[in-house]
């Protein structure tokens, strides 16, 4: 694989020379690897195998982080004291000037300067590193409110499209390939009596109450690079990035960073929403966006953890339903194990909604009095 790597290392215009390359970090889409250079004066990288079974269009979706990089870097370049290098990725270019190539075996990579001395974290433990979260994404969110130019591309079509879950949950309840249904009648409850209400942020859509604007999509913390003092650096994972709602990125955040247990929990009596890092996140979070976002948004805020929770239950039993084709599984209930979480979380996060939308309130006060 090594003499591969070298091969394809040297297909892009990056300086230094290679001495190995090693696979890097936990994700579950691309292959990566970390390039070291043989120079101590000479960054390192990071070369990806970009998975197109999932990512249908690989020019779109390059074209997308090219965009976004391209701009985040000028909005950068004007704000004094900033780390351009280590404060956004950068595509490195191919020999033929695209962000991109296509191997022998028809296989495509990218490769982006790898970003030293970062730290990153699956759990978070801390309000001060939940703030830190939340500030990354604003932060992300606020800087491309202007990004110019044509929408960008839907990598994924429907990715967090409640509507469309809804619809392929009910097609996959009617269907039972494998006759799961007559035991789960109280977890496909659960998701049907909320359906209702979990269509508002789509509702708000249509009637023009909330716009479109570029989100991240997948904002779970380990998609954050923090700096060796524990402060917001860098937002990593572009390949989402797309027209959507601003409480995507929101509510999926609060979803993986305050839950007190796993995404699969079997101890039901251990999952809940710690709301002291919900408000810790939503601080850094509005600290950068208050003064972006209109007041119908601001409003939804809450709202949003507890969609984008339910959103990824329903997706959970849509495919514990259909024969786990979608999510890996480590065991044959693994997906209804995940569901039933999910709606922990759920219930967790209705029962302190009030609490929620005070917090929220708290803050936005607080941003318009200074």
């Amino acid at each position: 694989m090594e003499t591969d790597l070298r091969e394809i290392f040297e297909c892009f215009c990056a300086e230094g020379t290679f001495l190995r390359g090693e696979p890097f970090g936990s994700g579950h889409i691309h292959d990566t690897f970390r390039i070291e250079t043989a120079e101590s004066d000479k960054d390192d990288y990071i070369l990806q195998c970009l998975n197109n079974r999932i990512f249908k269009n690989i020019p779109e979706l390059q074209e997308n982080i090219e965009r976004v990089t391209v701009h985040l870097r000028k909005k950068l370049s004007n704000i004094p004291g900033s780390d351009i290098r280590r404060e956004c990725l950068q595509l490195i270019a191919s020999k033929e000037g695209k962000s991109w190539i296509t191997d022998k075996q028809g296989k495509f990579w990218r490769m982006y300067i790898f970003i030293s001395d970062h730290r990153s974290y699956n759990i978070v433990d801390t309000p001060g590193k939940a703030y830190e979260g939340g500030k990354a994404i604003g932060r992300f969110q606020a800087m491309l409110a202007d990004l110019p130019g044509k929408p960008l591309h839907e990598t994924i079509p429907f990715f967090h499209n409640i509507e469309k879950r809804l619809e392929t949950f009910q097609k996959v309840i009617n269907a039972d390939p494998l006759g799961r249904v007559g035991n789960i009648g109280d977890e496909i409850s659960s998701v049907l009596r909320r359906a209702d209400e979990m269509k508002i942020i789509l509702r708000l859509g249509r009637e023009g109450k909330i716009p479109l604007r570029i989100t991240h999509n997948d904002t779970k913390f380990n998609n954050i690079l923090l700096d060796r003092n524990d402060k917001a650096l860098c937002v990593i994972d572009l390949d989402t990035v797309m027209p959507g709602y601003i409480h995507y990125d929101f509510g999926d955040a609060i979803r993986t960073a305050a839950n007190t247990a796993s995404e699969d929990e079997k101890e039901l009596s251990k999952v809940r929403m710690d709301i002291e890092l919900f408000e810790a996140y939503a601080g850094g979070y509005l600290s950068e966006t208050c003064n972006t976002l209109n007041d119908t948004e601001k409003e939804y805020l809450a709202f949003a953890p507890g969609l984008i929770t339910y959103t990824i239950a329903t997706r959970f039993l849509t495919d514990y339903i259909d024969g786990d084709n979608y999510f890996k599984v480590h065991h044959e209930h693994h997906n209804l194990q995940r569901a039933r979480a999910q709606l922990k979380l759920v219930e967790s996060m209705e029962d302190q909604y009030r609490e929620m939308k005070e917090i929220i309130e708290g803050l936005i006060k607080d941003k318009r009095q200074k």
